[in-house]
């Protein structure tokens, strides 16, 4: 496999546009990307295009992103649509680095896209009942949600019971919670490309209306939508660029343990692989993004991700190692919870966070002397665990 790196990002805004077009943000999101990689439309010799529900959202199937991206001048180029649920454009970007790494290509432009908002909230509560199997869709209801006193936002109240769970484990408290919340509504006030972009306290969490005992609204990430690209590079042609390239050391895609709640999850099992990839283990990890599409999410994976021994992902964060200014700052971006969660663009707007830090050009957010970052980007869920996730380690041209 050649090296790989990554030559120009590019990113929307995330937020509630109900009327700007996924067309529209897929465009800006790649224009954005190539010309910041110093790369014409021309010189793609790929695409992959991420988007997890556009069908169940706006009744576009099947040909999604040729329609997406019909005015980006990408017209004749190979497009690859890839659905994967959450980790949608993760694996986009997953199989772009394959394409270059293997010489099909040298350059591959991965982007993730989608627009959830609609005047009727149901709609996308429903399409994200899609990410489950339905043939055991009853089942997972009642067993997360007893006596059938669910939200009507199935992973809300799978979140809940996880929460429920792990505080009876290790005795993390609401407040605990909500001090996730807190830290990543205070990094979303310094990114320009959040949602949400205002500091919360401790009691204004702990005070938003309850979603799903112990979540309360503002532990939970919230509908949105955006777009975010990525122009990736066999390392040779980056060198002929005026770029400041970002090395992919490793990118994992895996499927999770479904019913067998002994084995390990998928994000343990990728985080292994990216680490023995990369060469490098979690002390290594300078910043980080991961899935927190509800607050105890942050602790959960921080364990599975080896950052901590089990039960003790609490007192990271409360001695401030994952805040901003830590010694390893997670979702500096605002994470799920406070940049937004339009699902399909998720995972490729982690990776533009990581280059962004990488290139020490994060402003406010930086997290000083940044030369590896990892992403963790999870979607869906079987039986015991999410159905993808996907563990990519980003190095800097320091590293």
């Amino acid at each position: 496999m050649r090296k790989v790196v990554i030559g120009g990002t590019g990113m929307t805004r995330f937020g509630k546009f109900l009327d700007s077009s996924l067309r529209a943000l897929a465009a800006e999101a790649a224009a954005t990307a190539l010309d910041d990689a110093g790369t014409t439309a021309d010189e793609v010799g790929m695409v992959f295009f991420g988007n997890a529900a556009g069908g169940l959202l706006s009744a576009q199937e099947c040909v999604r992103g040729q329609v997406a991206l019909r005015q980006a001048g990408l017209q004749g180029k190979p497009i690859v649509n890839v659905e994967n649920a959450c980790a949608s454009s993760s694996t986009a970007f997953h199989l772009a680095v394959l394409a270059v790494g293997s010489g099909q290509c040298d350059v591959a432009l991965a982007v993730g896209a989608e627009k959830m908002s609609n005047e009727d909230k149901t709609v996308p509560l429903k399409a994200l009942e899609a990410a489950a199997d339905r043939d055991e869709f009853e089942a997972l209801k009642a067993r997360i949600a007893p006596g059938g006193a669910g939200t009507g936002s199935v992973f809300m109240d799978l979140y809940s019971s996880l929460a429920r769970d792990y505080a009876a484990r290790t005795g993390a408290t609401p407040a605990d919670y909500a001090r996730v919340s807190v830290k990543q509504r205070r990094a979303g006030a310094r990114n320009a490309r959040a949602q949400f972009q205002e500091e919360v306290s401790v009691d204004e969490v702990l005070e938003s209306r309850m979603i799903a005992e112990p979540l309360t609204l503002m532990m939970c990430s919230p509908i949105g939508d955006g777009a975010a690209a990525l122009v990736l590079m066999s390392e040779d042609h980056a060198a002929r660029k005026a770029v400041q390239p970002v090395a992919v050391l490793a990118s994992e895609l895996r499927s999770g343990r479904g019913d067998d709640p002994e084995a390990p999850p998928a994000a343990e099992t990728a985080a292994k692989a990216a680490y023995e990839s990369a060469g490098l283990g979690p002390e290594d990890v300078h910043v980080a993004e991961i899935h927190d599409a509800a607050a105890p999410a942050e602790f959960m994976l921080s364990e599975q991700l080896g950052f901590c021994r089990p039960g003790d992902a609490v007192g990271l964060l409360r001695e401030g190692v994952t805040a901003l200014g830590g010694r390893m700052p997670i979702n500096p971006s605002g994470g799920l919870i406070s940049k937004g969660h339009p699902i399909g663009a998720t995972g490729a707007a982690q990776l533009v966070e990581l280059a962004d830090q990488l290139r020490d050009r994060s402003g406010g957010r930086q997290r000083e002397g940044a030369r590896v970052g990892l992403a963790e980007n999870a979607g869906g869920w079987i039986g015991a665990d999410v159905a993808a996730a996907c563990v990519t380690i980003l190095g800097s041209a320091r590293h």
